[in-house]
C-alpha cells in the first residue's frame, strides 16, 4: 500500500512537474480558457495552470496569484471568468468570478472570500455548469446589470437583481472559449481569434474574426492602430479633447483617439474612425453638448448621439457656417458643465455662440493674449488651454476672456493625457 501511495506520488509529482515545465506563449497562437479584467482593471488571460496580467505581462502560474486554484483543483484550468458590476451592492461590485467545473470561486484582492468554493447554483440559480465563458454587462449596455454565461451555442442572460436566466440560442456566433467586456465593447474569443459582439442580440458587425494578437497582446510583428505607441509628455501634440455627458474623456491626435478616463482599463489609441466611422483624417476641433459630441473637420461638422456607442444624427455632416454661424479654420472648442455656450477659438480670437439660439450667432468676440492653440477642456475646475505639450490654466472662460496677459504655461503629464514621464 506504502508502494502504491509512493507510485502516485511520483505521478503526481512527474505530471505537474511536466505541465508547468511547458509555459504558453500566447504570441504563439493561443486559445484562452478565460478572460476577465481584475478588481483594478488588470486583464487576466487564463490558459491551462498559467495566467498573464495585462496585455504586455509576461506569463506565470495562475496559483501564484490564486492559491486555492491549485490546492483545491490540482490544476489552474478556468472554465470562465468575469469581474461582477453591481454598484448597489458594494460588496459584490468588482469581485472577481471563477467557474471551475460545477464550483464558483470568488476573489477580492487575489483572496478567496470565505464561504468559497460554491456550488455554481448557489450564486447562479439558472447557469448551468462547466461553462465555456461569462462576461459582465451592465444596465445600459445590457436591460438590466446582467452576466452573459456561454456553453455551446447557448447564451444564458442573468439578470442579477432578480436572479432569473433568459436563454438564447446564438448559432452565428462561433464557440466562444472566453469573453472579455472593454471599453464598453463585447469580444467573444475563439482560437487565437475574436469577434466582437451586441451583448443583447449577438449581433455581429463588421469584419470578423480577427486576430488577438493584433489586439489584446503585444507580439511581434503585430499591432493596430497604426502601430500607436503613447507618446512621450515633452512629445504631446492634440488636435482636440473633450469630455461628454457621461463622464467619457477623449484626446485626439492625427487619425488616432484615447479615452482618457480609463486608466484601470488601460490607456490604448485606437483609430478615430473605430468609434465615428465617418471621420477618416482626423479632427480639427471636438466638443460636447447635452447628449451629443460634435465634431469638426476642415468646414464641416459631424454631430454624434451619445448612447453606449456614437451614432451619426441623420442630415450630417453639414458646414460650419450653417450649423454654428460662423467661417474659418477652428482650432479649438469646448463648453463648460451645465452651460449653453460653445467657446470656439479661432487663431488668436475667442468667439462665443449660445447653442440654445436659432439662428446661431457670436455673442461674444474677444481678443486672447494666445495663438496657435491645440485644444481646450472646461470643467468644475476651471478652463485648460493646450499648446503643444503645454497648456495654460484658466480660473473660468471670463478670466481667460478678460486676460490680456497669459499664465505661466504648465507642462502635460502623464496624470493628465496617460503619456510617458
Amino acid at each position: 500500500m506504502r508502494g502504491l501511495r509512493n507510485m502516485e506520488l511520483f505521478t503526481k509529482t512527474l505530471f505537474y512537474g511536466a505541465a508547468h515545465a511547458a509555459v504558453p506563449d500566447r504570441c504563439d497562437g493561443i486559445e484562452f480558457d478565460a478572460i476577465t479584467p481584475d478588481e483594478k482593471g488588470v486583464t487576466l488571460f487564463f490558459k491551462g495552470d498559467h495566467v498573464w496580467k495585462g496585455f504586455h505581462g509576461s506569463v506565470q502560474l495562475s496559483n501564484e496569484s490564486f492559491r486555492e486554484l491549485d490546492d483545491i483543483h490540482h490544476i489552474g484550468n478556468v472554465d470562465a471568468a468575469f469581474r461582477m458590476h453591481n454598484t448597489e451592492k458594494t460588496g459584490d461590485h468588482d469581485h472577481i468570478y471563477f467557474f471551475l467545473d460545477e464550483k464558483v470561486f470568488r476573489y477580492y484582492n487575489q483572496s478567496l472570500e470565505n464561504g468559497y468554493p460554491k456550488e455554481i447554483q448557489e450564486d447562479f440559480p439558472g447557469v448551468p455548469t462547466h461553462l465555456d465563458a461569462a462576461v459582465e454587462c451592465p444596465a445600459g449596455e445590457c436591460v438590466t446589470d446582467s452576466v452573459v454565461f456561454f456553453k455551446g451555442h447557448d447564451v444564458h442572460h442573468y439578470d442579477i437583481a432578480t436572479k432569473t436566466v433568459k436563454t438564447k440560442t446564438w448559432s452565428h456566433l462561433p464557440l466562444c472559449t472566453s469573453a472579455l467586456r472593454w471599453l464598453e465593447h463585447y469580444y467573444c474569443f475563439h482560437g487565437h481569434s475574436f469577434t466582437k459582439f451586441n451583448p443583447v442580440t449577438g449581433e455581429v458587425s463588421g469584419h470578423y474574426p480577427k486576430d488577438a494578437r493584433n489586439y489584446f497582446m503585444k507580439c511581434a510583428n503585430f499591432g493596430h492602430g497604426g502601430n500607436y505607441s503613447v507618446p512621450k509628455c515633452s512629445e504631446v501634440k492634440l488636435d482636440a479633447i473633450t469630455t461628454d455627458d457621461t463622464g467619457k474623456t477623449y484626446f485626439f491626435a492625427g487619425p488616432i483617439y484615447m479615452r482618457l478616463d480609463t486608466h484601470r482599463d488601460g490607456l490604448h489609441g485606437f483609430p478615430i474612425t473605430r468609434s465615428w466611422k465617418e471621420v477618416a483624417n482626423g479632427v480639427d476641433a471636438v466638443f460636447s453638448y447635452t447628449d451629443k459630441i460634435y465634431m469638426i473637420k476642415d468646414d464641416k461638422i459631424y454631430i454624434y448621439k451619445s448612447a453606449a456607442h456614437y451614432n451619426l444624427i441623420e442630415g450630417y455632416p453639414k458646414s460650419v457656417k450653417e450649423e454654428l454661424g460662423i467661417e474659418g479654420h477652428v482650432d479649438a472648442a469646448f463648453v463648460c458643465p451645465n452651460e449653453h455656450t460653445v467657446h470656439l477659438i479661432q487663431g488668436q480670437r475667442l468667439r462665443d455662440i449660445d447653442l440654445t439660439a436659432t439662428p446661431r450667432v457670436v455673442t461674444r468676440d474677444l481678443l486672447l493674449p494666445l495663438s496657435d492653440i491645440d485644444g481646450g477642456l472646461c470643467d468644475s475646475q476651471g478652463v485648460n488651454v493646450f499648446k503643444g505639450s503645454q497648456f495654460y490654466h484658466y480660473e473660468s472662460v471670463s478670466t481667460l476672456a478678460l486676460s490680456r496677459i497669459a499664465p505661466v504655461p504648465q507642462n502635460i503629464n502623464s496624470a493628465m493625457m496617460g503619456c510617458q514621464e
